[in-house]
């Protein structure tokens, strides 16, 4: 029995490795598919983004006798009012302010180097670091190394979002219809499985829905609650691009763990340039609205906590980062916890079905 078992193992091994290599074989059939999929995957995760984040409006309407065709549809005006708003009232300065960062990047790299040959002179360097210690041409080294990786990889990014028209054309139809559906979207997902798997798949659907909408929705309000705390903490800071760096943080604040440490360091960099003081007062802002975050915000916004464990976050975290840089790191998450809920719902109904056989 135990040799059957494993020709069995063997042979289910060696099939699927056999797929693979011929499926690489004629992987020309295959290429309208991964280009459709290319095409429709960044629309597909903004449509589905912003899916959570309205869903709970187009209920609350919905039960108060408004149809969702029509909620959607207003909605969708005060969205374009807000946008409108927006473009008049913030984006100006927010548009000032990354062009003036862009054009004065090497008035901002020479005053960084001489901040530091300051503090070098000074003495204050060689009271913690080695007297042979180059710090100052190793870190300015680093610091053009990582401007020039940033720079290549926004224009990655431009080029993947190059076809800004089929994004703008696509996702607010995909979302319409999302919205428009509800619950009946991951409800026609099941019919797709066989009868006798029909109510495991809509608890499945169900699960994955509750933990992406308290995932998201939880997120987008911690991330925007500490962003106002450190906006206003760098206004009272006089922090120069304080609305474009908080925006910055804001994004990279849905990367758990890294994201914070990210956000921090061009914070704490524009603050040194313009002194050491006002560095430590930056730090001690984004030290300080952190704590306000994971103390009195989060707990209150998240019902139940992700069942993640730390290490298991930061190993999807550089795997996500390998695979897809920044957008990988973001949804590498929200994918771990689909994937771990329908593993789990199959383990539980093979064992389910084990016990009923015995």
């Amino acid at each position: 029995m135990i040799n059957n078992k494993f020709y069995r193992i063997c042979t289910a091994i060696i099939l699927l490795l056999l797929i693979v290599y011929l499926g690489d074989k004629v992987n020309f059939i295959f290429r309208p598919l991964t280009s459709l999929i290319h095409i429709i995957i960044i629309p597909l995760l903004i449509a589905g983004f912003f899916y959570y984040l309205l869903r709970p409006l187009v209920d609350y309407m919905e039960r108060h006798r408004m149809k969702r065709a029509l909620s959607v549809l207003i909605i969708y005006v005060v969205i374009a009012l807000l946008i409108a708003g927006f473009s008049v009232l913030v984006w100006p300065s927010l548009r000032e302010q990354l062009w003036n960062f862009i054009e004065n990047t090497p008035v901002l790299m020479s005053s960084l180097s001489a901040q530091l040959n300051e503090l070098e002179r000074s003495g204050f360097l060689s009271k913690y670091l080695p007297e042979d210690s180059d710090i100052v041409s190793r870190f300015s080294d680093f610091l053009t190394q990582g401007i020039a990786q940033v720079t290549d990889y926004l224009s990655g990014l431009f080029s993947v979002v190059s076809n800004l028209v089929i994004i703008l054309a696509t996702f607010p139809i995909m979302l319409y219809y999302m919205l428009k559906e509800g619950s009946k979207f991951g409800t026609n997902l099941t019919l797709l499985l066989p009868r006798g798997y029909r109510k495991d798949g809509e608890e499945t659907v169900h699960e994955i829905d509750e933990a992406l909408s308290n995932f998201i929705v939880g997120r987008v309000i911690v991330n925007v609650a500490l962003g106002i705390l450190m906006y206003i903490g760098f206004l009272i800071l006089g922090l120069p691009y304080a609305l474009l760096l908080t925006v910055v943080s804001i994004i990279l604040n849905f990367i758990p763990y890294v994201g914070a440490i990210l956000a921090a360091i061009p914070i704490v960099i524009v603050a040194f340039i313009e002194s050491p003081s006002m560095a430590i007062w930056s730090l001690v802002i984004i030290v300080v609205a952190q704590q306000i975050q994971d103390n009195l915000i989060s707990p209150y916004v998240y019902g139940k906590q992700l069942d993640i464990h730390p290490l298991t976050t930061v190993i999807l975290l550089l795997v996500g980062a390998d695979l897809g840089n920044i957008l990988g790191m973001i949804i590498v998450i929200p994918l771990y916890m689909i994937i771990k809920i329908i593993f789990r719902k199959i383990q539980n109904r093979i064992v389910e079905d084990r016990a009923e056989n015995t």
